[in-house]
């Protein structure tokens, strides 16, 4: 059963007079009148809590809420550890680059990417180069080119005021969901 994530009510700030109530085994106790279904839960040394407030009549079980909070904020830290990060690292390239140059930005690049990162390659364009931004984009195909192995491109490169931005995900993230930059 799905418990709502909200701030649940719990014994005496119940206010509805009838409630559906659900034994701490999971059966259901059926309709009972509130008073009656708090003397149920004191007499087991346990709380009454309001688990579905929308239904009608609402949904109370009887559960210890102590149990249930620290259970819950396990899963969560659970939940939390689990999670993978995807870094975005940034690599820095110019129009006039040289071939060696180039090849060491390749091979970083590479290594980010086997390392399951996302890769932002970007070509700064200075004074007059503004007016040749064409050699920025033909520099990152040829980036784009050298990396295909281990990235692919989500998108085509595109300006972004001085400078040509292209993003490289890892080949593993090709099949999942693809993550936006943000």
């Amino acid at each position: 059963m799905k418990i709502s994530k909200k701030e649940l009510q719990i014994n005496e700030e119940i206010q509805d007079k009838e409630i559906r109530v659900i034994g701490n085994d999971g059966s259901q106790l059926g309709l009972m009148q509130l008073e009656k279904a708090l003397d149920l839960a004191f007499s087991q040394s346990l709380d009454l809590v309001k688990i579905a407030p929308l239904a009608t009549p609402p949904v109370c079980k009887i559960m210890n809420y102590g149990k249930f909070k620290f259970e819950q904020t396990k899963k969560e830290k659970e939940a939390k550890k689990n999670q993978k990060t995807m870094e975005v690292k940034e690599v820095r390239l110019s129009i006039s680059i040289d071939v060696n140059d180039f090849n060491t930005k390749v091979k970083n690049t590479l290594k980010f990417l086997k390392a399951g990162n996302r890769v932002k390659v970007c070509v700064r364009l200075k004074g007059r180069e503004m007016s040749r931004s064409a050699l920025g984009f033909e520099i990152l195909e040829k980036f784009k080119q050298a990396c295909e192995e281990f990235g692919f491109s989500d998108k085509p490169a595109k300006a972004e005021g001085r400078n040509v931005v292209l993003v490289l995900s890892p080949k593993s993230a090709e099949g999942k969901n693809k993550i936006t930059e943000g």
